[in-house]
């Protein structure tokens, strides 16, 4: 049953054909309403849920009948693999939008999603009279990935009031517009008090929706590094250094911190070789923990291992990590 949250009481209906014990039910939609407090107190403890991403590199390939299981089918295949990653980041992961050929129809219906959840998912079901405030905090948003965004900000930006603001934004993440990542602090009242960084669900709908976003590669690898992650990970920060020093993402699992892991599209120029590597080290100091961190940087360069003022730190190519599963950190 798909797009069951446009049917009222929809949850009611579940609950019944659950007590029959009659069938196996999946229910799928596109927008957190699936996950609300109401559904969660009518079918407590009788249902499972699951978040579906748009597909992975890996799947995008599997698409365009392509398997890489060894490296040395990702050597092999690097020049076809490289062109897929390069439509990958240009159209993103839609299944719909990755079987279809034709770049004006993958376009439209990139375009097409982004108008339907607005107007479906926000508009009509929160019955919002703002649609262009609404639209240009999603263009503003879906432009800024990998950066820190606050609420004052957005308001400001928008020139609307705090309240408005902060449910516009709220709206755009419970359809899964965009993801936020939280600063990672041992504190849980410094986490929530510091801003997110933002991320898009697909970099195909923020690449249609702005100009700016195109220009920026960096940023579009970085996102689709946070998309792998939270695919396997629950426990996903950035973090910051007393010295402003930042990691782009810190890897948690349990009470344990795993992994630190930085993001730089190239890291040939020396000055962004160094700060890159500098963040991860002093990083590690900082949060002074009495087990082995993890330390990695994913990057279009190749693959080696480093050692960078006595700390050893794993440089992967962003390929490599995105196909090969024995590989280090997924």
């Amino acid at each position: 049953m798909d797009e069951i949250q446009n049917i009222d009481n929809f949850e009611k209906w579940l609950l019944k054909e659950y007590e029959l014990q009659t069938s196996y039910l999946f229910a799928t939609g596109s927008n957190s309403k699936l996950l609300s407090r109401e559904i969660g107190s009518a079918l407590s403890g009788r249902y499972l849920d699951l978040l579906v991403y748009p597909l992975s590199f890996k799947e995008f390939l599997s698409f365009k009948n392509i398997s890489i299981q060894t490296p040395y089918e990702l050597l092999s295949k690097q020049d076809i693999i490289e062109k897929y990653f390069d439509e990958y980041i240009e159209y993103g992961g839609f299944p719909k939008v990755v079987l279809t050929d034709d770049e004006e129809l993958k376009n439209s219906e990139l375009k097409n999603y982004f108008d339907s959840i607005l107007l479906r998912d926000i508009v009509a079901r929160y019955k919002l009279d703002n649609f262009q405030a609404l639209e240009r905090l999603a263009i503003f948003l879906l432009s800024s990935v990998s950066n820190q965004i606050s609420i004052n900000k957005i308001k400001n930006h928008l020139g609307v009031s705090f309240d408005m603001a902060n449910r516009y934004f709220e709206y755009l993440q419970n359809t899964f517009v965009i993801d936020t990542l939280p600063l990672f602090d041992w504190s849980y009242k410094k986490q929530i008090s510091n801003p997110k960084k933002i991320y898009s669900i697909d970099t195909g709908l923020s690449k249609r929706v702005s100009f700016e976003v195109g220009k920026k590669l960096g940023d579009m690898l970085e996102n689709i590094v946070f998309l792998e992650l939270k695919r396997e990970h629950e426990e996903l920060y950035y973090f910051k250094t007393a010295q402003n020093y930042e990691v782009d993402f810190l890897v948690k699992e349990r009470e344990r911190i795993t992994h630190l892991v930085q993001v730089s599209y190239s890291i040939k120029d020396e000055k962004t070789y160094k700060r890159e590597l500098r963040a991860l080290v002093k990083a590690k100091e900082e949060l002074q923990t009495s087990y082995e961190i993890a330390l990695l940087l994913i990057t279009a360069d190749k693959s080696q291992d480093i050692v960078f003022e006595d700390i050893n730190i794993k440089v992967i190519n962003i390929y490599e990590w995105l196909l090969l599963k024995n590989m280090e950190i997924k």
